[in-house]
């Protein structure tokens, strides 16, 4: 039975950062209690391989609802391919003043601004140790609100490295709008320095572990044409194992005239769907297969999911849809792939 269409009135009757931690905290009392396992929906098997990866579904989570890996086997027990946590930092860091999450339910959409808020990279990697999760398990990382853009580098080496041997993959977060400077390193040298340090990296952690963890690097909406393109031309080059498209939007066309449409921050949401996929279009054109392209932005339905396949996605990632849909999305995408 689908309660949410029931609960998501009181939810919504609450603020946002609220609703989303009550839920998550209910979600976790349900796991622990076994009262889940009385509306578990069935596992969905329809494997993929994925950057040398087993997925067993391409449906999974996107970072940003579990940043510090505290709910991994609630959220574990939905029926989901993999899940992404994060993002993480090296060192705590308490994010953006409240408010900073705002609901447009309207536009089915979500304005946040948190601002890499986590409990830093040492609280989630115990969580990870603890899980019984065992499935696909994504780590996303990003640099602290403190480090100049110009020392970013060192932030992302340092969250490869404390990362490597818990994550299924990492990825590179170098596109939330809500990091002051945080999109320069979509750019130019920064963007070629980055890569390569993470790359020298990486075959390091390989020979030292003697296991291969792939990174992911997540762009954003806003991208000209010509950045998508230059920027597939790089990831491809440095050999990077996977790209997520999209971020959240700083656009507000598809919102204005909304009271909320000034609040900064990333709109996320059915707003970002046709943004989202022409990334994802732009980029399958370019890579032609050279490396899979993770769809998320949007996905609120099986038919926006399946948008997300035929324009060049291997997997696609939910955030928002969920907060909208619930947990009933999950079965409806899957029952639709």
């Amino acid at each position: 039975m689908n309660l949410y269409p029931l609960l998501r009135p009181l939810f919504f009757a609450l603020d946002a950062e609220t609703a989303h931690y009550l839920t998550l905290n209910l979600l976790k009392l349900a796991d622990q209690t076994g009262l889940s396992a009385l509306s578990k929906p069935p596992s969905v098997y329809k494997p993929v391989q994925v950057m040398g990866l087993e997925f067993k579904n391409p449906l999974g989570l996107a970072a940003g609802l579990d940043k510090n890996g505290d709910y991994l086997d609630a959220l574990g027990g939905l029926g989901f391919g993999f899940i992404e946590i994060g993002t993480v930092t090296p060192r705590p860091q308490p994010g953006n003043p409240k408010p900073r999450l705002f609901r447009l339910p309207e536009h089915q959409a979500i304005i946040n601004r948190m601002g890499f808020n986590n409990l830093g990279i040492e609280h989630l990697l115990n969580n990870v140790q603890q899980r019984r999760y065992q499935g696909i398990l994504g780590i996303n990382i990003g640099k602290n609100a403190d480090v100049a853009i110009e020392n970013a580098t060192a932030d992302y080496v340092l969250g490869l490295r404390k990362s490597y041997t818990a994550a299924s993959y990492i990825t590179i977060n170098i596109s939330s709008p809500n990091t002051k400077n945080l999109r320069q390193l979509q750019q130019g040298d920064e963007i070629k320095q980055l890569l390569s340090a993470l790359k020298e990296e990486q075959l390091k952690l390989q020979i030292e572990h003697g296991k291969y963890t792939p990174l992911a690097v997540k762009i954003a909406p806003d991208l000209t044409d010509e950045e998508i393109v230059h920027i597939a031309g790089l990831l491809a080059e440095f050999e990077i194992d996977g790209v997520i498209a999209t971020n959240t939007t700083i656009s507000r066309t598809a919102i204005q005239g909304h009271p909320l449409a000034k609040e900064t921050g990333g709109l996320s949401g059915a707003p970002l769907k046709a943004g989202a996929t022409r990334v994802v279009s732009g980029l399958a054109d370019e890579l032609q297969g050279r490396l899979p392209i993770i769809a998320a932005g949007g996905v609120d339905s099986a038919e926006a999911a399946q948008e997300k396949i035929r324009a060049g996605a291997s997997l696609v990632q939910i955030y928002s849809g969920l907060i909208y849909k619930g947990p009933q999305l999950i079965s409806d995408i899957l029952n639709g792939f």
